[in-house]
């Protein structure tokens, strides 16, 4: 099945809205568990000596997760889109930790402030919204160092509409119609494997590993040496 883009910002705010009311919270923790056992020894503690940085926050899902589970670690949530950085920020302001380490700051890839290494660069579902992935890459290049990690999640795409459609009826039963289409409009912009292992090599990152999880996700990890 061919690639077709998908809008690189979701600035709508009922858009933003509802994907916020989703319930991702299984995944989440799942990623946030990849991430701990990616660090290994380095994440044992409250996380003095971190800084993590994640492309595409959205709604600040990962990025408040990141801040509760290392408390004294810079944490910042990068994202595009106003209307998600909103969501973000209100609840950042409602949770009575404060995290004084964490912020949220707009930025539309590519950026030239995306220059501090940072320990590990964390990104959810930000990658199939680029239409160029190549920008989606050499941003994680400018914000990482010897040693930093790099975890990202993201949809695959399916090899038929059949299979988009049986992906939909999965795993978004349920939801609103607009979580639906907008499911379903993110698979088909998605990427494959092959693909995603020829932009890695384009960016000089190899040494990445890709697996393929469940029936929908790419992971790419690893830690630089």
């Amino acid at each position: 099945m061919d690639r077709i883009c998908e809008p690189e910002l979701m600035e709508d705010v009922l858009q933003a809205e509802a994907y916020a009311a989703a319930d991702f919270s299984c995944s989440d923790r799942d990623v946030l568990s990849r991430i701990e056992a990616l660090l290994g020894t380095q994440g044992d503690g409250d996380g003095e000596e971190l800084s993590f940085v994640d492309l595409g926050c959205g709604p600040g899902n990962i990025t408040l997760l990141l801040a509760r589970r290392w408390p004294e670690a810079r944490v910042l949530g990068i994202d595009g889109a106003a209307a998600m950085l909103a969501i973000a920020e209100r609840r950042r302001g409602a949770d009575p930790t404060g995290h004084p380490h964490l912020c949220f700051r707009q930025l539309v890839l590519p950026s030239e402030q995306l220059a501090e290494p940072c320990s590990a660069v964390v990104s959810n579902s930000l990658l199939h919204h680029l239409h160029d992935p190549g920008v989606f890459w050499d941003s994680v290049r400018r914000l990482v160092g010897p040693g930093s990690c790099i975890h990202v999640r993201d949809l695959r795409r399916p090899e038929s509409d059949s299979e988009l459609e049986a992906l939909v009826l999965r795993h978004a039963a349920s939801a609103p119609e607009l979580l639906r289409r907008d499911y379903a409009h993110s698979l088909r912009a998605a990427f494959t494997r092959t693909e995603v292992m020829a932009q890695l090599e384009s960016a000089g990152l190899q040494e990445l590993h890709i697996l393929e999880l469940d029936d929908r996700y790419l992971e790419i990890q690893g830690r630089l040496g």
